[in-house]
């Protein structure tokens, strides 16, 4: 990507409202609303198991901006993992490859952005686990071992079964507690 184009799109979205979610995507910038209390509760289940699980040296962080500039990318996960040097940096937003798992729950009003659009840029911008919690079919999604752009292998289950999380975690995420979403 053009540095400077890049540059143009970030200062754009730095300087749009904070109360949506802004992030970058290509030439697009994407916004969201504030999500609902039943996408904030299922967010905080996934992530008492994971804070449970976290390595030394590392935080869970929501809102927090993952970059990466060569390929002009700027996500804002609804929860990721990131070591705690990051909060010494200079600038605000994280390098992507820094992370050690982006979390998303599916908004019911764009569910693309998670299944298409993220799962196209995260595996590029470094991030080596993607889980997607879909309460509208009541799924829960891990990708992992991104290669040449894109995951290597999927795990999916149903709400009420577990999920092996690999290391650094390494756990069974449980899901029975998760609410689906109603219509």
């Amino acid at each position: 990507m053009n540095p400077r184009r890049f540059e143009l799109l970030e200062q754009a979205r730095r300087a749009l409202p904070t109360n949506v979610k802004v992030e970058l995507s290509g030439d697009a910038i994407v916004m969201q609303a504030s999500p609902p209390a039943l996408h904030q509760r299922n967010l905080a289940i996934i992530q008492r198991q994971f804070d449970a699980h976290c390595p030394e040296g590392f935080f869970g962080s929501g809102n927090s901006d993952i970059a990466t500039e060569r390929v002009g990318k700027v996500r804002n996960p609804d929860l990721t993992y990131l070591p705690d040097a990051a909060v010494d940096l200079p600038q605000h937003d994280v390098p992507a490859e820094l992370a050690l798992i982006a979390v998303e729950l599916v908004s019911p009003s764009n569910p693309e952005n998670n299944w298409v659009g993220k799962l196209r840029d995260y595996p590029v911008m470094g991030v080596p686990l993607y889980l997607i919690v879909d309460p509208r079919v009541k799924t829960v999604t891990l990708f992992s071992e991104p290669e040449n752009g894109r995951y290597r292998c999927r795990r999916d289950a149903n709400f009420g079964e577990t999920v092996h999380i690999p290391e650094p975690f390494g756990f069974a995420l449980r899901t029975e507690s998760l609410l689906p979403a109603t219509d």
